[in-house]
C-alpha cells in the first residue's frame, strides 16, 4: 500500500515571500494558503474514506465537484460527471478537460489504466477556500483554488499544473518515492515531466518548439514572472521583486542542502528538482522528436524500476539501463541520456542504495 503524502504546486517558499509584500490583502492571502497546508494534512484520511464512496474505480470516471469556496471538501457539490456535457462555470470545464487529457495520454503512450493502472476514479475539486493560492493532490483526489487574483490566478488554467498534480498520484503507485531530499526532488521532477509531456502531447509540439515551462498560466498579468519552474533553463522562471530570483539549480553544484522540514520545503524538493528536470529537457532535445515517446518511455520505466528511496545518482543509472533495454546500447537515445546527467553534473550510480533521498 502506497503512502500519499499532500503534494502542492505552489513551493512554500514562494509564499513565504509574499508575507513581506506591501500589499496587505495579498500578505494574508499568502499566511491564510501556507497556514492550511497541516489541517489538509489532518484531513486526507476523512477526504479518502468520502471518495472511496463517491464512485469506485472504473477507467478513470471523472466527477469534477465545486466547494463553493469553502474548506470542507465533504460539503462540496458534483458539478460535472463522466459523460456530462459543459457547463457555465468554466473552471469546472478545464478540470474536467485537464483530468482527460491527463488520463488519455498515460492510457495512449504508456498503456496505463489512470493513476493506479486500475481504473481509478479521478476527482477534483474546484473553487477551494477564499484567494486560496495552490492546487494539490493529496493521494485520493486533485484540489484547486482560485487565486488570490492579485498575485495567482485560477490553478485550473495550466494543464500542466493539472497533469503535474496528477503525476504524484502515478509515481505514488510505481515508486511511491519519500517526500524529502533527493527521492522527494525527483517526485517534483518526475510530476514536472508529466506536465510538460502532457501538454506537448495535447499540442503535438517537439522538444524543439516547447516552452518547457510548468504553470506559466497561474500568474496573473500584473505579475513579472515567466511561470513558477523551467525545465529548459532552471533558476530562470522568474526573476522580481516580488518572488526575488527563481532559486533552482541547473547542476549538482548548485544543489541546496536544506533541512528536512516543512520550512526548508522537506529538503528542497521544489528547488533541487531543478537538476533532474534539465536532464530530461537535455534527453528530449539530445534525442529529438517527441519528449513523450523514447525520452518518456526511458523516464516511465525508470520510475517503474525506482524504490522509495531512490536518489538521483541510482535514477540516472536506472535511465541508462533502460535506455540499453528499450533501444540499444549503441543508440542515440542511451548517448543522449548518459550525456545529459554529465551535463548536469549527476554522476551515475548502478547501485540500489540511496544516497541523500
Amino acid at each position: 500500500m502506497t503512502v500519499a503524502t499532500l503534494s502542492c504546486i505552489t513551493p512554500p517558499f514562494l509564499l513565504t515571500r509574499l508575507l513581506d509584500s506591501d500589499d496587505r490583502d495579498v500578505r494574508e492571502a499568502a499566511l491564510a494558503t501556507l497556514m492550511t497546508t497541516e489541517q489538509l494534512r489532518g484531513e486526507r484520511q476523512v477526504r479518502a474514506l468520502i471518495a472511496a464512496a463517491v464512485v469506485a474505480a472504473g477507467d478513470g470516471h471523472r466527477s469534477i465537484f465545486d466547494c463553493r469556496h469553502g474548506t470542507v471538501l465533504p460539503s462540496a457539490v458534483l458539478a460535472r460527471s463522466e459523460g456530462d456535457g459543459e457547463v457555465a462555470d468554466i473552471t469546472v470545464n478545464r478540470a474536467f478537460d485537464g483530468l482527460g487529457a491527463t488520463r488519455d495520454f498515460y492510457r495512449e503512450v504508456f498503456q496505463r489504466r489512470s493513476l493506479d493502472d486500475r481504473g481509478m476514479a479521478l476527482l477534483g475539486y474546484v473553487h477551494r477556500g477564499t484567494r486560496y493560492n495552490n492546487a494539490f493532490w493529496d493521494g485520493q483526489q486533485i484540489v484547486f483554488g482560485d487565486g488570490d487574483g492579485r498575485v495567482f490566478s485560477d490553478f485550473t488554467a495550466s494543464l500542466d499544473v493539472i497533469a503535474h498534480e496528477l503525476g504524484h498520484g502515478v509515481t505514488e503507485h510505481t515508486a511511491a518515492l519519500e517526500y524529502h531530499n533527493q527521492s522527494g526532488a525527483l517526485n517534483e521532477s518526475l510530476s514536472d515531466v508529466a506536465g510538460v509531456m502532457v501538454k506537448q502531447w495535447r499540442l503535438r509540439q517537439t522538444a524543439d518548439q516547447a516552452a518547457w515551462l510548468i504553470g506559466a498560466e497561474v500568474f496573473t498579468p500584473q505579475v513579472d514572472a515567466d511561470a513558477l519552474r523551467s525545465l529548459k533553463a532552471p533558476g530562470t522562471a522568474f526573476d522580481n521583486q516580488l518572488f526575488g530570483r527563481d532559486p533552482q539549480p541547473a547542476h549538482m553544484d548548485g544543489y541546496l542542502d536544506l533541512p528536512d522540514t516543512p520550512e526548508g520545503d522537506h529538503g528542497g524538493v521544489h528547488i533541487n528538482s531543478g537538476i533532474p528536470n534539465r536532464a530530461f529537457y537535455l534527453t528530449a532535445t539530445g534525442i529529438g522528436g517527441f519528449s513523450w515517446e523514447a525520452p518518456g518511455h526511458i523516464w516511465y520505466e525508470a520510475m517503474r524500476a525506482s524504490t522509495p528511496t531512490t536518489d538521483f545518482a541510482t535514477f540516472a543509472g536506472t535511465t541508462i539501463r533502460k535506455a540499453e533495454e528499450l533501444y540499444g546500447a549503441d543508440s542515440r537515445a542511451r548517448q543522449a541520456v548518459g550525456e545529459a546527467w554529465e551535463q548536469v553534473g549527476v554522476r551515475v550510480s548502478t547501485t540500489t542504495t540511496a544516497g541523500r533521498g
